[in-house]
């Protein structure tokens, strides 16, 4: 049944990933974001990791597309914002792709390599995750709060200038 479960799983989040790129309405990509992310937090629960599904669906699911949705809305999806097309975009793309696919095939190597057979911790344990976060990476955990702190002063300068406009 986990088995199953599984492909399921897999099969609709890589469609609704496909569906969120090839998609041309911004909110239908919206939606296929967060049904990717269920996807996601089912596949986190399937590999008994509870915690980390539950703030999946939390944080990413619920919060950050609240925020995406709201952008969505203050765009005037009539007008549509079309983006300049420049020569150094497709290289930088291409870069980006390359990049990605070495990426992709070192995780599949390492995916059915017989070292990751058997893990050597269980994941998902929020005592484990607050520990480590707090201790080995707590210099990235507060990076991570500034930028996210100053990303929202800058969303709410960026309104309140459009609001005097």
């Amino acid at each position: 049944m986990a088995q199953f479960l599984f492909f399921l799983l897999a099969v609709v989040c890589v469609a609704s990933v496909f569906g969120m790129i090839i998609s041309k309405n911004q909110a239908y990509s919206a939606l296929f974001v967060i049904l990717t992310f269920t996807c996601t937090a089912g596949l986190f629960a399937l590999l008994d990791a509870p915690f980390i599904a539950v703030i999946q669906l939390i944080i990413y699911a619920g919060a950050i597309m609240v925020l995406f949705i709201f952008v969505i809305m203050m765009i005037d999806v009539r007008k549509g914002i079309a983006p300049e097309k420049k020569k150094w975009t497709l290289v930088f793309a291409s870069g980006i792709a390359v990049i990605l696919l070495i990426e992709l095939i070192v995780a599949f190597k390492m995916a059915f390599s017989p070292l990751s057979t058997s893990p050597s911790q269980a994941i998902g344990n929020p005592s484990d995750l607050g520990y480590l976060l707090f201790t080995k990476y707590l210099y990235p955990f507060e990076i991570t709060s500034i930028l996210i702190i100053t990303a929202l002063v800058g969303a709410i300068i960026l309104v309140k200038k459009k609001e005097k406009e």
